[in-house]
């Protein structure tokens, strides 16, 4: 989930952003690294206008290291805490999409049966139609649905402070709009399609999104500071940086009902929790070799003319020194996070205390990243 331009609007149109991860072996040269991250992450905080930056990574045998620059609370000039939690956005969609493949390598969900199946009269109106609309499709980003948080574009951000929102009246918002294109023409990143498929877990597992995500992910893989919220519940659990929008002052936005993005981009975590799950995830302990085959049969995406590619909750990117990165990245306000992992084992979250974020900032916190993994 995204929400960003000037002033006191929001521009709500979801965006996704990629991070870059690396470390090196040798000490000295794992310093000189750490160093340059540094620098980098300096960027952001001296001249993009970002309160405070984090990356914290690690490499295939190494421990996790962090690099922090600026600081975490404007009020008392505390830095970022270490491990501390923070909103993270449409990295929430690749949560979702494990669980609902995780039901496909059940037998409960087909990847190819039209989404009518699972939730039916859901999809309807202006030309939608759920019997021609794939959960693939909704996981790819193919659909061709129309994007809810567009309707957000001139909101004033304390207007959606404790606004919260239900699944059912996002999608409301988007079957009002008809389709942009017919489905599987063409890839448009819309966050309809994980409220949708947030709705299809439930119908089928009869649990809610936050119960399955916990039961099926952060539950075994010990991620303790990872959680979904729920609707009303706005307190960021401390130890927190604060979140801040830039509407003309700075403004305090740690507090705020994220329910409007829920399983499109609701998710708390933390740095080490989320380098936990894609290292777990690329290793094939959350996925069996067929369902992580299909997440990652990607098609052509625009993510900032990066050359990314989009899976299934899912992004490769290449780097910048060769290779590529599996990842996800997110914006909600208060706060712009960055996370990927590489087949080799290698990792990293990047966070800054700031959203809505101009190109600047994703560009220098990708910059950022892209230092550490390719020094």
């Amino acid at each position: 989930m995204r929400t960003s331009t000037p002033g006191r609007r929001i521009a709500a149109a979801a965006t996704l952003v990629l991070l870059l991860t690396a470390t090196t072996t040798a000490p000295a040269l794992a310093a000189t690294g750490r160093q340059d991250v540094q620098r980098a992450l300096d960027v952001l905080t001296t001249q993009d206008g970002v309160p405070g930056a984090q990356v914290t990574a690690h490499d295939r045998t190494g421990p996790s290291w962090s690099v922090r620059s600026g600081v975490g609370d404007e009020s008392t000039g505390l830095p970022f805490p270490e491990d501390g939690r923070f909103r993270a956005g449409s990295i929430t969609k690749s949560f979702v999409a494990t669980v609902v493949l995780q039901l496909v390598a059940e037998g409960r969900v087909e990847l190819d049966a039209p989404v009518e199946r699972y939730l039916p009269g859901v999809i309807a109106g202006n030309g939608n139609d759920g019997n021609v609309i794939t959960v693939r499709q909704l996981l790819q980003h193919t659909s061709g649905l129309y994007d809810y948080l567009q309707e957000f574009l001139d909101v004033d951000p304390e207007q959606l402070r404790h606004r919260g929102a239900d699944p059912a009246e996002l999608v409301g918002i988007a079957m009002q709009h008809r389709p942009l294109f017919s489905p599987g023409a063409k890839w448009s990143y819309s966050n309809t399609n994980y409220v949708l498929a947030g709705m299809l877990v439930e119908r089928v597992t009869g649990r809610s999104i936050h119960a399955e995500i916990a039961a099926r992910i952060t539950g075994p893989l010990g991620l303790h500071d990872t959680y979904l919220p729920k609707r009303g519940d706005e307190i960021l659990p401390t130890p927190h940086p604060r979140g801040y929008a830039p509407v003309g002052e700075l403004l305090d936005f740690t507090e705020f009902d994220p329910s409007i993005g829920g399983a499109a981009g609701a998710l708390v975590s933390t740095g080490p929790d989320l380098n936990r799950f894609f290292a777990a995830l690329l290793e094939g302990r959350l996925l069996p070799a067929d369902q992580l085959a299909e997440m990652q049969r990607t098609v052509p995406a625009d993510l900032g003319g990066k050359s990314a590619r989009y899976g299934l909750g899912l992004a490769s990117v290449p780097l910048s020194c060769g290779g590529e990165f599996w990842g996800h990245g997110g914006d909600i306000i208060g706060f712009t996070t960055l996370s990927a992992a590489t087949t080799d084992g290698r990792g990293a979250t990047a966070v800054a205390n700031l959203n809505p974020a101009t190109p600047e900032i994703h560009r220098d916190m990708f910059a950022a990243i892209d230092t550490a993994l390719c020094p």
